[in-house]
């Protein structure tokens, strides 16, 4: 009896290192390599003109200029639609005030 427990141990540890070299052997290779990636140039700032400074400073904390200035032509209407769900949608802390320039600046940018 007791030669067969040595017996079957063996034979377990037989089959256990061979799984193990089998896995070993089948791992993949990989490597690791660096990549750079170079991102276009984006502008920081709203074009001069008037309206330029309200819309750097209400707008510009969210969207960068060339994501508006990149938006298709739309409406002055269709502006102050945006706008008004930038304020009541997304609470964009933007004065009553300067909301009439933002448009402005909007509306003239892209012309429908």
């Amino acid at each position: 009896m007791r030669d067969r427990t040595w017996l079957a141990a063996g034979l377990c540890a037989l089959v256990a290192a061979t799984a193990l070299s089998a896995v070993s052997r089948a791992a993949p290779r990989f490597t690791v390599k660096s990549t750079s990636v170079e991102l276009p140039y984006d502008e920081t700032a709203y074009p001069e003109g008037p309206g330029a400074e309200v819309m750097n400073a209400n707008c510009a904390s969210c969207h960068s200029a060339s994501m508006v200035l990149l938006q298709p032509k739309l409406s002055r209407e269709q502006w102050t639609g945006i706008v008004r769900k930038m304020r009541d949608v997304y609470r964009a802390p933007v004065a009553d005030e300067d909301v009439p320039a933002i448009i402005d600046y909007l509306a003239k940018l892209s012309p429908r």
